[in-house]
């Protein structure tokens, strides 16, 4: 809808839409998403009571957020309300007022912060996984061999929970049993584990906890267009890392459609009983660029559909 306004007519809100500096970066990047998936979904969902906004104009607004790197809500909702142009073409209903300059309450046709973080939180994952799916086989048709190599990690996430500030004195406040008010799904986790010696030449270990989630995620690299996230999965912070590989790994295979020449991990994935990977020919240790942690990176021969053959034993690994 372009509203109109005693001071802009419809003609002229139409030019300004087409001519914003700001508002046309954001049509071509929203342009490279297929939001008929997501029309699809809502299409399925119950209509009663009054429409609500577009499930797509709450998607592109979230995207707004990692493109802008507004780290909070209230930074978002001030964002838009900065850029009332833009919240129409995100495509929210709008609430009309003619004496306002642009034809509509930019104040009352925005979602109130509250709100953003529960649809946010609250988001269907499996929309979600279809349009990144979807964005990866139209990245394959872009750029050849994509997939061949990909790498696997885990990312820690906090959760906002006052037991993460150091500042706040709390007793036991990374006890597994006392959850935290602030997230009631989110766990207790070892962030970084290191050795200490000590004055006596023994070694004490040193562990640091965090309450939160871990993003697993599975990537790919090429020269001209960067990293490209081609999996993606999140779990509370006390699963191991090992845990997100196959969840990653069958997913890459769907989008590519095929199987990867390469996997790169660090040493957190050398977990042989639970990978569950295909035989290769010869391991390859190396160091990854980031961390002072081995890495191991292994080329695929030949994978069985099921995905069941074991690992080699430890004797048959070439370090």
């Amino acid at each position: 809808m372009i509203p109109a306004s005693a001071l802009f007519d419809q003609s002229t809100m139409a030019a300004l839409l087409e001519y914003d500096p700001l508002v046309a970066d954001y049509r071509a990047f929203f342009a490279l998403f297929d939001w008929s998936l997501v029309q699809d979904w809502q299409a399925h969902r119950s209509s009663r009571g009054r429409p609500p906004h577009p499930e797509s104009a709450y998607l592109k607004a979230f995207l707004i957020r990692l493109r802008e790197g507004l780290i909070y809500t209230s930074q978002l909702r001030r964002f838009l309300l900065r850029h009332p142009l833009l919240v129409i073409e995100l495509g929210f209903h709008l609430h009309l007022d003619p004496t306002a300059p642009y034809g509509f309450d930019a104040e009352q046709t925005l979602p109130c912060e509250q709100w953003l973080r529960e649809k946010l939180r609250t988001f269907d994952h499996g929309l979600l996984q279809e349009l990144l799916h979807a964005t990866v086989v139209a990245l394959q048709a872009e750029i050849p061999g994509l997939g061949e190599t990909v790498a696997f990690d885990v990312k820690h996430i906090y959760a906002w929970v006052k037991e993460n500030n150091p500042r706040l004195a709390i007793t036991d406040r990374f006890c597994k049993d006392q959850q935290p008010g602030g997230d009631p799904e989110c766990k207790v986790g070892v962030k970084r584990s290191t050795n200490q010696e000590q004055a006596d030449g023994t070694t004490t270990e040193k562990k640091e906890y965090l309450w939160g989630y871990g993003s697993g995620v599975a990537a790919a690299t090429d020269p001209v267009y960067g990293d490209v996230v081609l999996a993606e999965y999140t779990l509370p912070f006390n699963e191991a890392d090992v845990t997100y590989y196959r969840p990653l790994f069958q997913p890459v295979v769907v989008a590519t459609n095929h199987f990867p020449t390469h996997v790169t991990a660090d040493a957190a994935f050398d977990a042989r009983s639970r990978l569950r990977m295909p035989r290769p020919a010869r391991w390859h240790w190396c160091r990854s660029p980031q961390s002072a942690q081995p890495c191991v990176l292994w080329p695929c021969s030949r994978w069985d559909t099921a995905l069941r053959a074991r690992l080699p034993d430890a004797a048959d690994l070439s370090v």
